[in-house]
């Protein structure tokens, strides 16, 4: 049973999340700071985080950078901020989803759900692809760039092992949702932006001037051919 940890400071928020998360055959914990949810990471090892952004002690962006030092668990940020810089800041910190409150609590557990495929599963059925000098093994999650490990997190990876698996191919923002998703569940396509910057931060050389995933303007993106 997959163990999931809600974090807001809202009770009624957590109870119903949790009721929801249950039902659907999760193990959910809740607390209420950004402290005691970092506390309990470490004991509990849940499976994902569904996390507040404004929260007591440490806020949510803060908890994320914690998180992000050492391990990619996945992150849902859930919050009532709807301003973009706001998602794309959770974003570029390596959080996997975003959802607005006020939110469906269904749509929320089918995002813990995708969000979990994503992070045991690769988007392609191809276990080990190879472009130039980089090199993804799908089962493992695993990226290389001139045999130096590359740490992404799983939304990075999926994305990634989307772009890389048709070098040359132009993906869309939206059908790059979709190859990370299964299903374009949100219209946020800026949302691929701030993944490709965190990509190109930890994978190219140059962020600045990028030699594998390249941007076609006016259009998305793609993964340079060998």
């Amino acid at each position: 049973m997959k163990t999931i940890l809600v974090v807001d400071d809202e009770t009624k928020i957590t109870q119903l999340t949790r009721d929801y998360l249950e039902n659907a055959g999760f193990r959910a914990l809740a607390v209420h700071d950004g402290l005691s949810a970092l506390a309990l990471i470490k004991t509990e090892k849940p499976d994902l985080v569904v996390l507040d952004l404004g929260l007591p002690k440490k806020d949510g962006l803060d908890v994320t950078r914690e998180i992000r030092k050492d391990s990619h668990l996945p992150i849902i940020m859930l919050t009532a901020r709807g301003e973009e810089s706001d998602k794309l800041v959770g974003l570029e910190l390596g959080a996997d989803d975003y959802i607005v409150k006020p939110f469906s609590p269904k749509e929320l557990v089918a995002r813990v759900r995708a969000v979990l495929r994503r992070a045991e599963a690769g988007p392609v059925p191809t276990e080990i692809i190879r472009v130039g000098e980089v090199t993804l093994d799908v089962p493992r999650l695993r990226v290389t760039r001139a045999e130096q490990a590359i740490e992404l997190t799983p939304t990075e990876f999926q994305l990634l092992a989307a772009l890389a698996a048709q070098p040359g191919r132009v993906f869309t923002r939206a059908q790059l949702l979709d190859a990370v998703r299964g299903v374009a569940v949100e219209s946020y396509e800026r949302a691929i932006d701030a993944h490709i910057k965190n990509i190109r931060r930890k994978l190219e050389p140059d962020p600045r001037q990028p030699q594998y995933v390249l941007t076609v303007y006016g259009v998305g993106y793609k993964f340079a051919e060998d």
